[in-house]
């Protein structure tokens, strides 16, 4: 890679790492995991550089890395191990959730794998219709209906928490 294309891509990470790890915690609800879904999302992206910078479509690049990422993981015999409620003894973790959090990541997890997907990248990740649908490979329309379905079975799994979901900011 030319040493300009090296300062773009530094330049993208900083700016975009943030947001690729939590992308993947919201997919797959654990810290180390999203960790190291969005250092192989990364290294994907680095790989394509000089191409996706042309195009200008490094965002959505990286975050259909970071889903397929967290997607190849989980079939990982190794990465089946289950989450805890509660940390380790000693540790501070500085990322704690609050109850709305919480309740907000459970609901996520009862999502089927394209919903939670719809979701997060267009929620949580900002990404347009267009990006979502390019960044999971599926059309526009059912980026869109998915979506649609998905915010429905959160109203119905937040209802009694009492979060509303047009008021909150999560």
């Amino acid at each position: 890679m030319r040493p300009d294309q090296t300062a773009d891509f530094e330049e993208f990470v900083a700016g975009s790492a943030r947001s690729l790890r939590r992308t993947a915690y919201l997919l797959c609800g654990d810290w180390q995991r999203a960790e190291d879904a969005a250092q192989d999302a990364l290294v994907k992206v680095y790989v394509a550089w000089p191409r996706i910078r042309r195009r200008g479509s490094a965002h959505a690049y990286a975050h259909r890395a970071v889903a397929t990422a967290v997607v190849d993981q989980s079939r990982r015999p190794w990465r089946r191990e289950v989450a805890t409620e509660t940390l380790p003894e000693g540790r501070v973790d500085p990322m704690a959730p609050t109850e709305r959090r919480l309740a907000v990541l459970a609901a996520l997890r009862e999502l089927p794998d394209r919903r939670r997907a719809c979701v997060v990248l267009r929620y949580f990740a900002d990404l347009s219709v267009a990006d979502t649908a390019t960044a999971l490979g599926i059309d526009g329309g059912t980026v869109k209906s998915q979506t649609a379905r998905a915010l429905d079975q959160l109203r119905v799994s937040l209802a009694d928490t009492g979060l509303d979901l047009a008021t909150e900011d999560l």
